[in-house]
C-alpha cells in the first residue's frame, strides 16, 4: 500500500494470513517463504536488504514483520528510510504477532506436511484471491 506521495506504508493490520501473526495456522505458506523470516532476527549489518513486502497486499509492507522486529534495527527500513510512510515508525495495530522470526518460521513449518482444516481453507482461500476468483 503506497500514499498519495508514493511512499510505502504498512496495512492497517497485519492481513489475516501473516506468517508473523499468532492466529495464522500452521502450515499455509511454503517452507521457502517461512525460511525468509529469521533472518531479519539477525544483528542489523546481516540482516537482508530489502523490506518485508506483504504476501497478500501488492506494494505494502508486511505489518506483521513491523510488529515482530525492532524498527530501530531493521536494516531495510533504514535503506528504505526515504521511501516509507511516516506511519511505519508508530504502527502498533492490537494484533498478537510471534516474539521473533524464528518463532513464527517454527510455527509455520510445524504444519506444512500436514496442515490442518482451518490451514487447507485458508490455503484455497490464497489460492482463490491469487487466481481472481475470491
Amino acid at each position: 500500500m503506497s500514499n498519495s506521495n508514493g511512499d510505502i506504508a504498512p496495512p492497517k493490520v497485519p492481513c489475516g494470513s501473516c506468517p508473523y501473526r499468532r492466529d495464522v495456522p500452521a502450515g499455509i505458506w511454503h517452507p521457502e517463504e517461512y525460511a525468509k523470516l529469521p533472518e531479519y532476527d539477525q544483528e542489523t549489518a546481516y540482516q537482508p536488504l530489502g523490506i518485508f513486502m506483504c504476501h497478500q497486499k501488492d506494494g505494502c509492507l508486511c505489518g506483521g514483520w513491523l510488529l515482530t522486529h525492532d524498527r530501530d534495527h531493521l536494516l531495510a527500513l533504514r535503506i528504505a528510510g526515504h521511501r516509507l510512510d511516516p506511519s511505519v515508525w508508530d504502527y502498533a495495530p492490537e494484533v498478537e504477532v510471534f516474539d521473533s522470526g524464528a518463532a513464527a518460521a517454527q510455527h509455520g513449518l510445524s504444519g506444512v506436511n500436514a496442515p490442518s482444516e482451518e490451514a487447507q481453507r485458508r490455503i484455497k482461500g490464497i489460492e482463490r484471491q491469487r487466481a481472481g476468483t475470491a
